[in-house]
């Protein structure tokens, strides 16, 4: 099937130019990640499994956009005059090793994207079982990722839009999207269920909302741009090479702006239970009050007096006891 669409020579050009713009972005995010999680922490408290997951992240995105920098030099300069068909044969020619590594990296990158929604998703919920069906589209997509590549460079037609190397293309986006979206709306639901039961019980209002916009937001994002994908790719239209190599670093920055929002959240709960803390501490200085009392007892003796004698008939132990009392001040841990 022929493409459709923009020139595969322009197509290459406008990829690798808004690419570039996303890469930016999502380095400018890296930069605020590692500032929310390092943020007057020591070594030892930051989150470590996902601070390198944050650098793979980075690694992957700059190895395509290298990948795509030498892609491009090499069907515009290098062998824009020797290569049969010029450079929009060039780009279209999906056994060249660019190629195929630039679609290696990218499944990759998608793997460790899908993976920490996941993960994610298993530590909102505490349960293998809900993580079950995630897990084996995962693995499936997984697959389909890392074979659709090879295929394609063994393809003879030098078309992605037909024969094997289609079929797992297609089966690749369908799975990751399927996971992204399942796991997305497993976390923000278990997230939104535990803040409604939380505001039921306090009279603050619930700080998780945001969080759960965020996570919304990212899910959405990252989805739309999956969606227009495959929809371009079924209609073997040449925008689906733009959305792709723009998707790579879409996949950062949904990562990111999830994990800064949560840093940010953090850092702003041990602030508020500072100053929660030292208010509490001013207030059992000044307002002794508020300790629970304790029981209290009070020994009255009874004494008769006969012809200027005092004598003590006996006496009556008296326990008063009173119900502790106990201030709560605002909870300091949301």
């Amino acid at each position: 099937m022929a493409s459709t669409g923009v020139p595969l020579d322009t197509a290459a050009i406008i990829s690798t130019a808004l690419e570039g713009i996303l890469y930016g972005f999502s380095v400018l995010m890296f930069i605020g990640n590692v500032r929310a999680l390092t943020y007057k922490r020591a070594l030892r408290d930051i989150n470590r499994p996902i601070a390198v997951v944050a650098i793979l992240l980075l690694i992957l995105s700059t190895a395509h956009m290298v990948v795509d920098i030498i892609r491009l030099e090499y069907g515009l300069v290098t062998y824009r005059d020797t290569f049969p068909g010029g450079p929009t044969a060039f780009f279209g020619d999906i056994t060249q090793p660019t190629w195929v590594i630039k679609n290696e990296i990218y499944a990759l990158q998608t793997m460790l994207g899908d993976g920490v929604v996941i993960y994610r998703c298993y530590v909102v919920w505490q349960s293998n079982r809900i993580i079950i069906l995630p897990s084996i589209l995962w693995c499936l997509s997984s697959v389909a990722g890392l074979l659709a590549p090879y295929y394609a460079s063994r393809a003879t037609s030098g078309n992605i839009f037909t024969g094997p190397a289609a079929q797992w293309v297609t089966a690749f986006f369908v799975l990751t999207l399927s996971t992204n979206l399942i796991s997305s709306v497993l976390l923000a639901y278990r997230i939104w269920t535990t803040e409604r039961k939380m505001s039921t019980i306090r009279a603050t209002e619930g700080t998780m909302m945001p969080i759960v916009r965020v996570v919304v937001d990212a899910a959405i994002m990252y989805s739309a741009s999956l969606f227009s994908i495959l929809i371009c790719f079924v209609c073997s239209n040449n925008a689906q090479y733009i959305l792709t190599d723009m998707n790579i670093s879409i996949i950062s920055i949904a990562f990111y702006m999830v994990l800064i929002r949560i840093a940010l959240r953090k850092t702003a709960h041990n602030h508020l239970s500072m100053v929660c803390g030292v208010a509490t501490n001013e207030r059992e200085r000044t307002n002794p009050r508020q300790y629970p009392m304790q029981p209290l007892q009070i020994h009255i003796p009874q004494w008769t007096q006969n012809d200027g004698t005092s004598h003590e008939v006996g006496n009556e132990d008296r326990t008063l006891r009173h119900k502790a009392e106990s201030t709560e001040g605002a909870s300091c841990n949301v």
